[in-house]
């Protein structure tokens, strides 16, 4: 019932959001997701650390069709919970810094989405899944098409195009696979969706090979790997700060996660038959990345560039298939999650401040800004994965990983450490330790309700840094099941 009620609370909680109006609706939703959080931490005090499923819940939903409510978690399900129940409350602080047309439906989308990001994490049945990945899209779209920027509708809509067509190839993919299963247990239906049952089926290798592309066409989309990624940098600029926040810090896990929990163990052997196109891809979205980041201008548009030069290790690691590279993953969608929304709440309030984004504009703003500064070069050295900070760690484990798989593909996926400290540095030096800038003497450092939203953001790089078995061990045994399942099949 914990899982039910972490995904009927957000929803609750969003309808009733329509009876405040404008600001009042602020106070209501940053409660709500607070109850989220505190739920989810319960959640995570009372989990025992394996593989096996917990806080379960099935029940018929389309019985006669052999379709489930069935929700439950494993570690590496309620990983990505806490993280969404984390960073919601922040996100939510970080819009309270600007005003927006009819608030109270700006933060019920944020809520409704909330319930989608832990519906994938949670779901048991592979229809059940794609019903909330779908609940996740609509929000979004929304929150970044009514409130972006000038150019948000020709941006939004692609976003939009790309992530609906990947999502139907995915559910080809599990219509095809469901076709495929037995009887249900009460023999009410021919076939079943239960995630257990996908991973049952003894597929002829041929028939993997080309299911391996209609279920990861959703997620290589949704990461996005390159080529596939060309919605992102526009989609992360032109969308409000909390869109762009929920985005990169949460979104974009729902892709790393589904290849982990339903692409590897459904299709194993259709993966390692495309192991090694996957992970090409995933090293030159990591050079591609890196090196378009050091040529932007724009701050927001520079942190969106990194964010897919670091979401191409993960893949990479991932496709290793080996344990480091799969823990790696796993604790690095923690890191990123937590860097990426700290970077991009930072690009905010210097924009809310100077009215830019172009590091040629800025310059000298720690003379005025000393909090600012620290704050700033801690996520900065996280993302950078300097030794003690959360980067270091994932990042670690994932060229561990693919340097175990092929040692000349972990040697330049590694080049990314070098590059993404040459454009995040050569960035905090321009903007923040540069020549006197316009806005230099006019600036201000952060306030105290800004401090409170970062505080949190700077505990978690230290504390996943210095104490990552906290977070290792959470997932080992789901990650080590997974593991199995694609090594022995």
């Amino acid at each position: 019932m914990l899982t039910v009620l972490l995904l009927l609370w957000p929803v609750a909680a969003a309808l009733l959001l329509h009876f405040f109006k404008g600001r009042a609706a602020r106070i209501p939703a940053l409660g709500a997701a607070l109850v989220e959080f505190a739920l989810a931490a319960y959640a995570a005090i009372s989990f025992s650390a394996d593989a096996t499923g917990q806080f379960s819940l099935n029940l018929p939903w389309i019985s006669s069709a052999g379709i489930n409510f069935h929700v439950g978690m494993d570690g590496l399900s309620l990983s990505l919970v806490l993280l969404t129940a984390f960073l919601v409350p922040i996100i939510l602080l970080s819009a309270f810094r600007r005003n927006f047309e009819n608030e109270s439906v700006f933060y019920a989308l944020v809520l409704f989405m909330e319930t989608g990001l832990v519906g994938v994490f949670t779901a048991q049945d592979a229809f059940l899944f794609y019903f909330f990945w779908e609940v996740a899209l609509i929000p979004i779209y929304f929150l970044a098409g009514v409130w972006g920027g000038a150019n948000r509708a020709k941006v939004t809509f692609k976003f939009f195009l790309y992530t609906i067509v990947g999502s139907l190839f995915m559910l080809a993919g599990f219509v095809y696979l469901y076709f495929q299963t037995g009887p249900t247990a009460n023999g009410l239906s021919a076939h079943n969706s239960e995630l257990l049952s996908f991973y049952n089926l003894n597929l002829p290798i041929a028939t993997q090979v080309w299911l391996f592309w209609l279920i990861f066409a959703a997620f290589a989309v949704k990461m996005p790997i390159f080529p596939f990624h060309t919605w992102q940098p526009d989609t992360y600029t032109e969308a409000p700060a909390p869109a762009t926040m929920l985005l990169s810090g949460i979104m974009l896990k729902m892709g790393i996660y589904g290849c982990l929990r339903w692409l590897l163990p459904v299709v194993p052997q259709g993966t390692a038959y495309w192991q090694n196109l996957v992970l090409i891809l995933a090293i030159i979205g990591i050079i591609y990345g890196a090196i378009i980041a050091i040529r932007q201008q724009d701050v927001k548009r520079l942190i969106a560039y990194s964010s897919l030069s670091h979401v191409g290790l993960m893949i990479a690691g991932i496709f290793s298939f080996t344990e480091m590279g799969m823990q790696g993953a796993s604790i690095q969608m923690l890191a990123h999650g937590v860097n990426v929304v700290g970077m991009f709440f930072i690009a905010d309030a210097i924009e809310r401040r100077t009215g830019t984004r172009q590091i040629d504009d800025l310059g000298g703003l720690t003379r005025q800004a000393p909090v600012l500064t620290v704050c700033f070069l801690v996520l900065l050295l996280g993302t950078v994965a300097l030794p003690l900070t959360n980067g270091f760690v994932g990042e670690f484990l994932l060229l561990a990983g693919v340097y175990k798989y092929n040692a000349w593909m972990g040697a330049v996926a590694g080049i990314t450490i070098i590059l993404s400290a040459v454009y995040l540095l050569r960035m905090f030096q321009r903007v923040m330790l540069g020549p006197d800038s316009s806005f230099t003497a006019t600036f201000t450092d952060l306030t105290g309700s800004e401090l409170a939203l970062l505080v949190p953001l700077i505990v978690l790089v230290f504390w996943i840094g210095l104490f990552p078995n906290t977070f290792l061990h959470l997932s080992k045994d789901s990650v080590l099941n997974i593991l199995n399942e694609v090594v022995i099949r």
